[in-house]
């Protein structure tokens, strides 16, 4: 398991632990993913039969937009690593965790796994895109030359136990918490949402996200990147209001029209592992409610 201190490596333990099977990780004390040899002697000595690759450098907008060298290398040492080591020590089966941020800024919607590479990024992101686009190639070119049994899923905006929710790093939806608790606690009349509201995004619980993973590993063996996503979006202005009741904030919601919208709409067509059976079972409410929960308790 790479990544398990993040939020989708800790939902994929956490799922894993209801099947018998070894979990192997390592601390970033132990293992420093961007050093290739040393990621290749500890998949040596530990042997695994499978990899999850979920570790990542992540962030919202601002965080791409003020780091991006940081994005863009450290991401894609990580997986140089990650994929050299599982090939050079035998690793026959690796699912790779990319992003719905991989396709076009202005592709059609929902976003098929077909429309990869039709058309240019969103400049807000396009560091973290442009290295998980490298990490799908690389799970397909180890399939195509080595008959790696490697495939890639790439999941919507996910949330949920153990997102960032420092507002310098953070995804809008734990940003959203995070100011939405902030006005509460401070009894201010308002909180801002960045843009104009109007982007529309789709929302995926991290636990769903984890079944879905370990669903794929046992029913997916493909070249094509597989699409995971909730089936819905929703407006960013809705989003805040259903964090904002959520929280038990009553006040109002601000734009900061200064700030950029992103991506106009991100939907995925997750029609593909639907038809394998697969589906989310946690509904945006419920999950958001989930979320602050685990806020009050761990970050707040």
């Amino acid at each position: 398991m790479a990544g398990h201190r993040g939020m989708v490596g800790a939902a994929i333990v956490r799922r894993l632990k209801n099947i018998d099977c070894e979990i192997l990780t390592a601390s970033r004390a132990e293992l420093d993913l961007t050093r290739q040899k040393d990621v290749e002697i500890w998949v040596g000595k530990s042997k695994p039969d499978a990899i999850f690759m979920a570790a990542a450098r992540v962030g919202g907008i601002l965080a791409n937009s003020s780091y991006p060298v940081d994005f863009l290398m450290e991401n894609m040492q990580i997986e140089t690593s990650v994929f050299s080591a599982a090939h050079a020590c035998g690793v026959n089966r690796m699912m790779f965790l990319g992003s719905s941020c991989i396709y076009p800024r202005l592709t059609a919607q929902p976003m098929k796994e077909d429309s990869l590479l039709t058309g240019p990024l969103e400049p807000t992101n396009q560091w973290y895109a442009i290295a998980k686009i490298a990490g799908v190639m690389m799970a397909q070119a180890y399939r195509r030359q080595f008959g790696r049994d490697y495939i890639s899923c790439m999941p919507t905006n996910l949330y949920g136990p153990g997102d960032t929710f420092n507002l310098q790093d953070s995804h809008v939806l734990s940003a959203l918490i995070v100011k939405a608790h902030q006005a509460k606690e401070a009894n201010t009349n308002s909180f801002e949402v960045w843009g104009t509201g109007g982007a529309q995004r789709e929302f995926l619980y991290v636990n769903d996200m984890a079944e879905a993973c370990v669903f794929l590993m046992e029913h997916y063996s493909a070249d094509e990147p597989i699409n995971v996503g909730y089936g819905e979006d929703i407006a960013i202005r809705d989003v805040a209001q259903a964090v904002a009741k959520a929280v038990g904030f009553s006040g109002a919601i601000t734009n900061d029209l200064s700030r950029p919208d992103g991506m106009p709409r991100k939907l995925m067509d997750s029609s593909k592992i639907n038809s394998l059976g697969w589906r989310a079972s946690t509904g945006l409410e419920d999950g958001i409610a989930k979320t602050y929960a685990w806020y009050l308790e761990h970050e707040a």
